[in-house]
């Protein structure tokens, strides 16, 4: 296991490094960032200052390394538009956008699991004509349609739940809702090929041979290694919630990374879009590095080198 997390951890440190030189040249090369600070009616000679004030004139290898060196302390630079530093900024709308995250990961479980298993052991069956054809409409209906069909039954017909902000836990509800039945669909398939081809083999013959009860069958044996491909899924999926909440977050008015990026990107903002791709890419990483151990723990053919 330690030789595992040793090979994982410099994957991730390599993976890293390539999304902080990506990150950095992709947001530069959109243009003029002088032009970005100063506004369209700057002069020459004020772009020019603005250049050497922000060190945009120097080659720009120093000016990685210094971007680099800096955001490794945590100083991802000063808000162009609000001059706020932006690593408090993002870190105050983290709660918001983790909380959905964490909450449509949950709903897409919920749904999935349950569906998926009654799929694969009812293979062919109503049962698993049913599920995929759920599978197939949510995976129809953008989660902006979907988040607007929730805000039209339950927050304007019914009046049962608010529908903009994060004052409470019902903010969440709609919200998670939409992303999690967004989600769902790609979880209950693959949770259902894994189950299906785990039930296929020998050793869960072996295991019905020996009198083992259906119910220890499928939740110890089947489902423990049918579960990996999903628990790697679902990190993975946990990361691009976080980077992907854009439109959820725009519709439902949640003050999230989600909201925040689509404002800086509108107002040309460039720390700040630069720093949310870099945040969200590491989450991506530490994310797949989570998913890589448990992996590891579950399945002990993994942790061989």
């Amino acid at each position: 296991m330690i030789g595992l997390v040793g090979r994982k951890l410099a994957e991730a440190a390599l993976v890293a490094l390539i999304v902080s030189v990506a990150t950095f040249l992709l947001t530069t090369w959109t243009g003029d960032l002088a032009i970005s600070i100063g506004g369209l009616g700057a002069s020459r000679e004020e772009l020019d200052r603005l250049r050497v004030t922000h060190g945009l004139d120097r080659p720009l290898l120093v000016q990685y390394l210094d971007w680099a060196g800096r955001a490794l302390t945590g100083d991802l630079g000063r808000s162009f538009f609000s001059q706020e530093d932006v690593a408090p900024l993002i870190l105050s709308r983290l709660p918001v956008t983790a909380t959905l995250a964490v909450c449509s990961i949950a709903v897409g479980v919920a749904l999935a699991f349950p569906l998926g298993i009654a799929a694969a052991l009812r293979q062919g069956s109503w049962v698993d004509t049913l599920a995929q054809s759920i599978a197939a409409l949510s995976q129809a209906m953008p989660s902006f349609w979907s988040g607007l069909l929730l805000i039209l039954l339950f927050g304007v017909t019914l009046q049962a739940l608010p529908i903009s902000g994060a004052d409470d836990w019902s903010s969440f509800v709609m919200p998670s809702l939409a992303l999690g039945w967004f989600v769902f669909p790609i979880l209950l398939r693959l949770l259902r090929a894994g189950m299906v081809e785990t039930l296929g083999a020998d050793y869960i013959r072996t295991a019905r041979a020996k009198g083992l009860s259906r119910r220890r069958i499928v939740l110890r044996h089947a489902l423990r290694n049918a579960v990996l491909p999903v628990v790697s899924l679902a990190a993975v999926q946990f990361g691009q919630l976080l980077g992907g909440s854009v439109v959820v977050e725009s519709v439902f008015a949640l003050p999230g990374i989600g909201q925040l990026a689509w404002h800086a990107i509108q107002r040309a903002d460039y720390p700040v879009v630069q720093a949310i791709v870099l945040f969200v890419a590491l989450i991506f990483v530490a994310m797949n590095l989570v998913a890589d151990l448990i992996n590891g723990a579950l399945d002990p053919r993994i942790r061989r080198p």
